[in-house]
């Protein structure tokens, strides 16, 4: 199945850019198995929205696709049913969702572990979110897997307002460690180091896990020994600012419903294929083989969040996995719900650093892959001709004119420039940590 579905893609439409800039939109959980009410996301109780609803629609705890209804308060019911009709017509639901419970394969499949789980080491980083950081671990710890650990690594805090939290509310069920370098990859590395599982997957603070998001995981390891690496989907916990609703329209972190699997021997018309790594997954869902990922070293610590380099960390694993000559796989049934920044003010930095980690990660590929230079530069005319059509064309979040999303366009591209001198800051940065002996984890 290399580069190309595992299963059939559903439509993914986005709620309309002009009502969800102006008008909150609540986001809800839909399994067509379950008559009785909806959920909101991550599992953490019952939804009873009014107003504008976007959907993620499921069949047997399968995602399929997301579709919009607007609801009243009090009439639950109606919205549920609007939002039925809406997946009838515009997913490709299968003719089985119609079949009677007991014909049915039913919601087995949502729980099914592979035989002799392993067991599995989840790492969030996370960085003076505590309020955050609870709501994720509440998620993750109503995960069925069998078999789990959580890691809490707390990159660089201003005080000890996370390690209280685990120590009072969390004591026996999560780990604590404390990064005191800040740079996502350090605290991903300092993660991986206390990992004591066979898989070791990574979310963020600011996410809630779906409550089989560590099952999707090992079962898409269990299935095919080739892969080293699985990213899931992700999608919005809530749209209910206008600069959440920005980011979703610009690009979001969703990667779709068909699943996939990559190796670095497809031929695919994605002109930047390999290197166009942000297309397999992002950091706030991923998981690797833990042996394969440490024998690369790790995360490079001169990528990532907290860096002059702004990011990149996560498109170096996935680009260094393939090119180390395993598989990757891209599940959605693997969802992550992110909660995306609410305020108009971070978008402009976020769009900037989005650019800067692509720009970072390319030669950080490079510094890392020098076999791979040939590649790149047969490839580079096209893709970066291939990505100026899509941000001339990308869509507006404002409804009117295209100048809020044409800003954050040029963010990222002034980001992209910038994300070589970035990297290169940031090695020098490494290198003298290193001659201080600050940069050691711990």
């Amino acid at each position: 199945m290399n580069g190309t579905d595992r299963r059939t893609a559903a439509a993914c439409p986005r709620p309309a850019a002009r009502d969800s800039l102006h008008t909150p939109v609540r986001v809800v959980d839909l399994d067509l198995d379950e008559p009785s009410g909806l959920r909101s996301p991550g599992g953490l109780g019952a939804g009873a929205p009014d107003g504008r609803v976007l959907a993620l629609v499921r069949l047997h705890g399968h995602p399929l696709g997301l579709v919009t209804a607007t609801g009243a308060a009090g009439h639950s019911a109606d919205l549920r049913r609007a939002l039925v009709d809406a997946a009838h017509r515009e997913l490709r639901v299968p003719a089985l969702s119609t079949a009677t419970p007991a014909a049915r394969p039913g919601r087995a499949g949502r729980a099914r572990v592979p035989a002799g789980p392993v067991t599995v080491s989840v790492v969030v980083a996370t960085h003076n979110r505590a309020g955050m950081l609870r709501s994720c671990l509440d998620s993750l710890l109503r995960n069925g897997y069998p078999r789990f650990e959580v890691i809490v690594v707390d990159n660089a805090p201003a005080d000890d307002t996370a390690e209280r939290l685990i120590r009072d509310r969390y004591r026996s069920r999560v780990r604590y460690l404390r990064e005191p370098v800040a740079g996502l990859a350090r605290a991903h590395n300092t993660g991986l180091a206390a990992a004591t599982g066979e898989i070791v997957a990574f979310t963020d603070d600011d996410t809630l896990a779906d409550p089989d998001w560590i099952g999707a995981l090992a079962r898409t390891f269990a299935e095919d020994e080739r892969i080293g690496c699985v990213t899931g989907l992700i999608l919005p916990a809530e749209l209910d600012t206008p600069a959440q609703a920005a980011l979703e329209v610009h690009g979001g972190f969703s990667k779709g419903f068909a699943a996939r699997t990559w190796t670095l021997a497809d031929r695919l018309a994605d002109p930047l294929f390999p290197f166009a790594a942000g297309r397999f997954g992002s950091g706030a869902n991923m998981a690797f083989r833990t042996a394969p990922l440490r024998a690369l070293g790790g995360f490079d610590p001169a990528t990532g969040t907290g860096t002059p380099a702004r990011g990149g960390d996560d498109l170096l694993a996935f680009f260094r996995t393939l090119v180390a000559g395993h598989a990757l796989a891209y599940v959605p049934d693997a969802i992550i719900w992110h909660r995306h920044r609410r305020t108009m003010d971070a978008l402009p930095a976020q769009a900037f650093g989005y650019g800067a980690g692509f720009g970072a990660y390319l030669v950080a590929a490079l510094h890392h892959e020098p076999a791979m230079l040939p590649a790149l530069l047969r490839r580079l005319p096209r893709g970066l001709r291939y990505a100026a059509h899509r941000a001339r064309t990308r869509p507006d979040p404002g409804g009117a004119g295209r100048r809020p999303s044409r800003r954050l366009a040029r963010l990222e591209l002034q980001g992209l420039l910038y994300g070589p001198l970035g990297y290169a800051r940031s090695v020098h940065l490494v290198r003298v940590l290193a001659r201080t002996g600050a940069g050691r984890t711990g």
